[in-house]
């Protein structure tokens, strides 16, 4: 089935790790698998987790103006706390937090994502089982496994009876867009039903969109935190943190710059993906002033340069021009992303055909352009005069290439 248009256009789309941990800002469900913090205290947090100035329109409303298409909220982390009131299981907040993230959304024109984790190390019968193949030893965690002569195969089903009701719930309730998994490592494809899952949540929302920890079913790869060198060739998503953390940790105050975020964003962009940016409300509901100062900055630029984010398709291979560039959707507009201010003329190599004009995106200057050497099948190099002064922006700066005909490249190595 091919991925839904929306996904691979919609270029930005917003993560939300929200949950009980941010009341004391320990890890979300790591913290008390790994033995950081016990795993009473960690459920400690569960009486003061308010949610007490939680306005989900507000956050709509800024995730519009960062220039977002979609967002995705944690509905359940690995610790196995949801944030509705789910008729399955023993843990979740005693009221629905995600109705009225999904209506806002939609007011906004935005796509609904919910994250769900197949694992919950807080189910009693889900340490009931292990991977097949997984040696014992030092890896093994009470929370997730059993040695295998301990497995109750009857428990597990009975655990992924109460997965499928709480996705029935999410499914009906909701009618997320996108499903973003998480957890799928613990266990095989096998184990989780994958396929069936798949057909059980197809039922309620036949178009959603699955990532990669779908396993077989997912509809794209999901790069997590490291920016791919080598972009992935089909559908793809960066999902990454504004500071170092994915929920609110109240000691993390390492944010990247806006300068940083427009980096990795267009560079995302250019390599065909779309980037998954991170915030971590605090435990009341409010989006701390330093991400969403970002967001606003990063939506800033997006909204000047909305040609060449919208709409495109990735740019060009490395080796063609020093950063990263996107393509218009009929081929016949490049678009050249520069992060410094140029000191010479900006090059770009291997195209093949002629380029009408090229003018600084946000202020429609054109600038000069020539093609100097080539030989036989092997073009020249296109020289553009280097913008300078007000046409500079101050994170980055956008030149568009109108070409004469159809992107085309020379991919070879000249003649020897």
């Amino acid at each position: 089935m091919a991925i839904q248009p929306w996904f691979t256009d919609a270029k930005l789309g917003i993560f939300i790790h929200w949950g009980i941990y941010a009341v004391d800002g320990v890890q979300e469900s790591w913290s008390f698998y790994d033995d950081i913090v016990p795993y009473n205290r960690y459920m400690s947090q569960f009486d003061r987790f308010t949610a007490s100035r939680y306005e989900p329109r507000d956050w709509a409303k800024l995730f519009a103006r960062a220039g977002a298409k979609y967002a995705v909220l944690t509905s359940r982390h690995h610790d196995g706390v949801a944030l509705w009131d789910t008729a399955h299981g023993d843990l979740n907040v005693g009221r629905d937090l995600i109705a009225g993230y999904a209506d806002a959304l939609r007011e906004q024109g935005l796509k609904v994502g919910l994250y769900y984790s197949h694992s919950d190390w807080s189910h009693s019968d889900y340490a009931s089982t292990r991977k097949p193949g997984r040696p014992p030893g030092l890896e093994d965690n009470r929370y997730s496994e059993v040695a295998a002569e301990d497995e109750d195969l009857a428990a597990w089903d009975r655990f992924l009876a109460y997965r499928d009701g709480q996705i029935r719930e999410l499914t009906s309730r909701y009618k997320p867009d996108l499903l973003w998994f998480d957890g799928e490592w613990d266990r095989s494809e096998e184990q989780w039903r994958i396929p069936q899952l798949a057909e059980l949540i197809r039922s309620e929302v036949p178009d959603v969109v699955f990532n990669a920890r779908m396993l077989s079913e997912g509809d794209y790869a999901t790069p997590e935190q490291g920016a791919p060198v080598v972009p992935p060739e089909g559908p793809w998503e960066l999902c990454l943190t504004i500071n170092d953390s994915w929920g609110h940790q109240h000691h993390d105050h390492n944010h990247k710059s806006v300068d940083q975020l427009i980096r990795y964003f267009t560079e995302t962009i250019g390599g065909g993906g779309n980037l998954l940016l991170s915030v971590g409300p605090r435990e009341d509901g409010t989006i701390p002033a330093e991400q969403a100062e970002r967001l606003e900055g990063l939506g800033d630029w997006i909204a000047k340069h909305a040609e060449a984010v919208y709409g495109t398709e990735r740019g060009l291979p490395t080796g063609h021009h020093y950063g990263p560039s996107t393509l218009s959707k009929d081929h016949r507009t490049l678009y050249l992303i520069l992060f410094d201010a140029p000191r010479a003329e900006i090059n770009v190599r291997g195209l093949l055909g002629g380029v009408r004009r090229v003018t600084v995106l946000g202020s429609g200057r054109e600038l000069a352009h020539r093609v100097t050497g080539g030989l036989h099948e092997t073009p020249g190099v296109l020289w553009i005069e280097p913008p300078t002064g007000a046409d500079l922006d101050p994170h980055a700066t956008v030149l568009a290439v109108e070409l004469e005909g159809e992107l085309e490249l020379y991919r070879g190595a000249g003649r020897f």
